[in-house]
């Protein structure tokens, strides 16, 4: 089954969500531009000059929700993605039974249309996964695996509630059709993940997650992965990241998890970093976003862990950039 969200028929995103996407971005001193994904549009933030960064974003939100790391990410080139349908990015359609390669080719296509032959994925909860299954089909284009937050197809992770319910047939799209989302609304289900009182640090972002909310777009693209992934009695099999999947993954592998994080806790946490066979975990005092309370923490994680997998050709350049992160350090 495939459900079509792409065609002659599909509206734009709303202008207000536009509006306020840009005017974050300008604010933060970096850059968009829309790129080609084999038929669609995708947008992309750029930012900073060095090894590059991939940022697959989680569902519910837009590169948006990763781009208060900028400021902090000088030592590296960050390219922030939209995701098919979420931010400005057009919508594809989603093949519930081969969501996994069409997670993969979109990745594919985003690279070359950068003209990156490989880069560091910095993924965040759904937008982990793609970067989990891109790891496992393309090692040869991964130079390592920066997972933000839990992944919840990962081992031992739990589904959160309003995610299962979004994923119902009937009952999912009944919700998005009768439930106007606002501020108090997104406040909770951000206190859910256990970042209630780290969101308000970024009123920007709440806006946009309330606008992304209200998008259609946005929402038929959530609500699409959603039912590709999950089935009523949980994650469906071909999307499901498995212990031998981990114990497959041939890149390095930086987690960067929180100490509260209701869908992956502590305790599985540490026995999936064990199965990778070159993981490293960092827990920080966070929930499910570890980088809304911890920007320049995770920062320095992702431009540290950047620096140390970079191709032996840019080692020149790494050392002066490496050298450059440590005086920001010790200064900052």
């Amino acid at each position: 089954m495939t459900e079509q969200l792409s065609g002659p028929r599909v509206r734009s995103h709303p202008s207000a969500l536009h509006e306020r996407y840009v005017r974050m971005v300008r604010a933060a001193g970096a850059e968009g531009r829309f790129i080609r994904a084999g038929s669609a549009r995708v947008h992309v933030i750029e930012a900073g000059d060095g090894p590059v960064t991939v940022h697959l974003h989680a569902n519910n939100t837009s590169s948006l929700s990763h781009l208060m790391l900028l400021e902090h990410l000088t030592a590296v080139r960050s390219v922030l993605v939209d995701r098919p349908g979420f931010g400005l990015s057009e919508p594809v359609d989603v093949p519930r039974a081969s969501f996994r390669d069409t997670a993969v080719r979109f990745v594919d296509e985003v690279l070359d249309s950068l003209r990156v032959d490989s880069a560091v994925l910095v993924g965040a909860s759904g937008g982990g996964s793609w970067a989990v299954w891109y790891a496992l089909a393309r090692p040869e284009r991964v130079r390592g695996l920066v997972l933000l937050g839990s992944v919840p197809l990962m081992p031992g992770s739990r589904i959160p509630v309003p995610i299962r319910l979004l994923a119902t047939p009937v009952v999912g799209t009944l919700l998005s059709r009768t439930v106007r989302p606002n501020r108090r609304m997104v406040s909770r289900l951000m206190s859910s993940m256990g970042e209630g009182e780290t969101i308000r640090r970024h009123p920007d972002l709440l806006d946009s997650l309330v606008d992304a909310a209200r998008d259609p777009l946005a929402v038929a693209a959530n609500g699409a992965e959603f039912r590709a992934l999950l089935s009523p009695i949980g994650p469906r099999p071909a999307a499901r990241i498995r212990a031998d999947d981990l114990r497959r993954l041939a890149v390095p592998t930086l987690m960067v998890g929180g100490t509260h994080d209701p869908v992956l806790p502590v305790t599985q946490a540490r026995a999936v970093a064990a199965l990778i066979p070159d993981a490293r975990l960092e827990l920080l005092p966070a929930g499910h976003v570890p980088q809304l309370g911890n920007p320049q923490r995770v920062a320095a994680l992702v431009e540290r862990f950047t620096l140390s997998v970079a191709h032996p050709t840019d080692r020149d350049v790494v050392a002066r950039l490496d050298d450059r992160l440590l005086r920001k350090e010790t200064h900052g």
